[in-house]
């Protein structure tokens, strides 16, 4: 990332830019910056932009042979393409001679870095990825924009406010100027405050729903489960995060029984501190093996609904019913 922002402070740029990885609200943001320091205001003449599969490759090498009209810069923006991860040869074999006034920028959520795409355009410009931001670094960031703000907040309400939002920095964003208007008068953010305005995100509900199946609460874990529903979140979304919550469970319970304390189970899960904390009392009701075999129902599930055996509710419903009734207690472990 430093990267580019070099290339812009000398505006010595390259000739073609990859963008990738789950941080969409990063990704945007340097594609922006970017953009802006390529294009002057107003000038459509030599931006073009496309979005989605099907692009036409040869139509992108003919608009790339195209010369600038009073500008330095052709730039041809790229969005979700999908040639990082099919086959793109013409583009592949094109970048090897990029002309000089060209930027090409592709922004992708998924890459092969086996693809011939992907090596092309390392080897002619630049592949930036964008992961999700450690904990020390969202912090940081929620920090300072609370200090320009002139607000303060305890590290008990921040860890609070994480919860809610998640590590998703556009939803982090969206969140925190909810919560500076709500508090526009008041110096100091408080656990009230962010119980008031903070939208609880659907991972949240499910680790709320898997608490209640790993505390044997069948009747709220149901409940929860069909609150979802109503909110007309897809029972396959659900399955999935549902095998997240027991993939986690299963590598805190594993490095927990190595030894490890909540800051080295964190650094090594991607998890937040306080998160880990929050996993430390599910997994004491299971063992490695029945996680293990959670996950392995998980996929047995899915596979049971795409293939037509069991319909996508109560398919989940199932699962639910199983491991929330002591069914899975019995497996050994």
């Amino acid at each position: 990332m430093k990267s580019v922002l070099e290339d812009i402070s000398r505006q010595e740029y390259k000739k073609v830019y990859l963008f990738y990885g789950e941080e969409g609200y990063l990704k945007r943001q340097y594609r922006d910056r970017l953009c802006q320091a390529l294009i002057s205001d107003g000038d459509t003449m030599n931006f073009s932009k496309y979005e989605g599969k099907g692009i036409n490759e040869g139509e992108i090498i003919d608009l790339a042979e195209t010369m600038p009209f009073l500008s330095e810069h052709r730039i041809i923006l790229l969005e979700n393409s999908g040639f990082f991860k099919n086959k793109a040869e013409k583009l592949a074999d094109y970048m090897a001679g990029l002309p000089s006034y060209l930027c090409m920028i592709f922004v992708e959520n998924e890459v092969d870095k086996r693809s011939r795409m992907y090596k092309a355009v390392q080897k002619a410009g630049r592949a930036v990825e964008f992961a999700r931001q450690d904990a020390q670094t969202l912090t940081r960031w929620v920090s300072g924009t609370l200090k320009r703000e002139n607000k303060k907040i305890t590290r008990e309400d921040m860890e609070l406010f994480f919860t809610k939002t998640g590590t998703d920095m556009g939803n982090i964003e969206r969140e925190l100027e909810k919560l500076l208007c709500y508090t526009l008068d008041r110096e100091i953010i408080r656990a009230e405050d962010i119980e008031a305005v903070c939208t609880e995100q659907v991972s949240n509900q499910v680790f709320d729903m898997v608490r209640a199946v790993t505390g044997k609460n069948q009747k709220k874990a149901l409940e929860l489960y069909y609150d979802l529903l109503s909110l007309k979140e897809p029972p396959l979304k659900i399955l999935a995060l549902i095998a997240r919550e027991f993939n986690l469970m299963l590598q805190v319970k594993s490095l927990a029984l190595q030894g490890g304390d909540a800051h080295t189970i964190a650094a090594r899960t991607g998890l937040r501190d306080f998160a880990v904390r929050k996993y430390m009392p599910l997994i004491r009701a299971y063992s490695l093996q029945q996680l293990q075999a959670a996950l392995e129902d998980c996929t047995a599930t899915e596979a049971a609904v795409k293939t037509g055996h069991l319909s996508d509710i109560m398919s989940v419903e199932l699962l639910i019913i199983k491991y929330s009734s002591g069914m899975a207690a019995q497996m050994p472990g």
